[in-house]
């Protein structure tokens, strides 16, 4: 529990949630997080959401109850595995585009992840919703890659790199905006790839 908690009116905590429309419920979970990427977590409000989305706050505290609720919610709603759509027929070419597209999404996800950053620490449920829709999603997607590479014999089962290959990537997203002070954009990573992964993995070579 965080002190995010004691934000809100006591008496709504029980009231029955109210109805609201897939659509409108995208409207405030986009809203929050922007705002949380916009100004920082512990500057985002339920009653400044309510007012970006012209809704009464106590629409959002009879929905969600609390700030790391709200958020936990707009994060799972978020889930998607953008990975889980790649299969170029090749694991080198699988790779480079997972790469490719990874730089592509990449400001976005690190500025959100930056922001929640204390709050994450803070928050077992806001750590499990990140999570679960930035991580455990791309790592299952780029498992199936991998296990693919290896059925189709591009890779041994037994080369010891397969099981590093999601942290190198995550790694490198999460590290170069500290080292350089600029995001892994899809060049940076199409080379990273090049350089450090498809090596490791002895070449993994396709007829690009």
């Amino acid at each position: 529990m965080t002190s995010q908690d004691a934000d809100r009116p006591g008496q709504v905590g029980t009231s029955r949630r109210s109805k609201i429309t897939p659509e409108r419920e995208r409207e405030f979970f986009d809203a929050v997080l922007d705002q949380i990427r916009e100004c920082g977590y512990d500057a985002v409000t339920m009653e400044g959401v309510a007012a970006s989305t012209r809704c009464s706050k106590s629409t959002l505290y009879r929905q969600w109850r609390t700030k790391p609720q709200f958020v936990a919610a707009a994060l799972r709603s978020n889930r998607q595995a953008r990975f889980a759509r790649i299969d170029t027929g090749s694991l080198a070419g699988d790779l480079r585009e997972a790469a490719r597209c990874a730089g592509e999404w990449s400001p976005k996800d690190a500025t959100l992840l930056q922001a929640l950053g204390h709050a994450v620490v803070q928050d077992r449920e806001l750590a499990q919703a990140l999570r679960e829709a930035l991580v455990d999603p791309e790592i299952a997607a780029l498992r199936d890659i991998l296990r693919r590479g290896v059925e189709r014999g591009e890779v041994d089962a037994g080369n010891p790199a397969l099981e590093y290959v999601p942290a190198q990537l995550f790694g490198v997203l999460r590290v170069r905006p500290v080292l350089d002070g600029q995001n892994a954009d899809p060049d940076y990573m199409l080379r990273f790839v090049e350089a450090a992964v498809l090596p490791a993995l002895g070449g993994a070579h396709d007829s690009s």
